[in-house]
């Protein structure tokens, strides 16, 4: 499959999936959202902000449970499209999704971190296919997030 074809069916996939691109979030301190350096964007770190601007917060493991952590990473994940589509100007222009760094403000005692970003890269997996959304990845516990959310993800996507 060329990227183009790929590509170009993410917003398809994104239609059948019943899912709409946020309005991109804006930075909430002085650093930009996308830089492009040669052929890789490298986006900051995003987090479960719906459009509303309801923030989902609190400790994954005693606050908050694994599929909703699992969920509020797949909000992560369509910011993350957001930023994306605003720095390329489309979504056909990702030739592949790279890694991704996802951060779960866990508490002490939890230990299924790749199970809550799962949310994101199985969303990536699902917009892009296999050939195209299937990534490196990190998934790691924090002991806190800015503003107390859930899920941090920051991602890495060739052009």
């Amino acid at each position: 499959m060329s990227p183009d074809q790929g590509a170009a069916s993410a917003y398809d996939r994104l239609k059948a999936l019943g899912l709409v691109l946020p309005p991109p979030p804006r930075p909430v301190a002085n650093f930009l959202p996308a830089v492009r350096e040669g052929n890789l964007v490298f986006l900051s770190g995003q987090g479960p902000v719906e459009p509303g601007g309801v923030r989902h917060v609190g400790k994954v493991g005693s606050e908050v449970t694994l599929e909703a952590a699992y969920q509020h990473a797949r909000i992560t994940g369509l910011n993350l499209l957001a930023v994306l589509e605003a720095e390329l100007g489309s979504l056909s222009a990702v030739r592949r999704v790279v890694k991704l760094l996802g951060m779960v403000n866990a508490d002490p005692g939890f230990s299924a971190h790749p199970q809550v970003i799962n949310g994101c890269s199985d969303l990536m997996i699902a917009v892009f296919g296999e050939e195209i959304g299937r990534h490196a990845r990190s998934a790691v516990g924090m002991g806190s997030l800015p503003g107390q959310i859930t899920v941090e993800i920051e991602m890495i996507v060739a052009v």
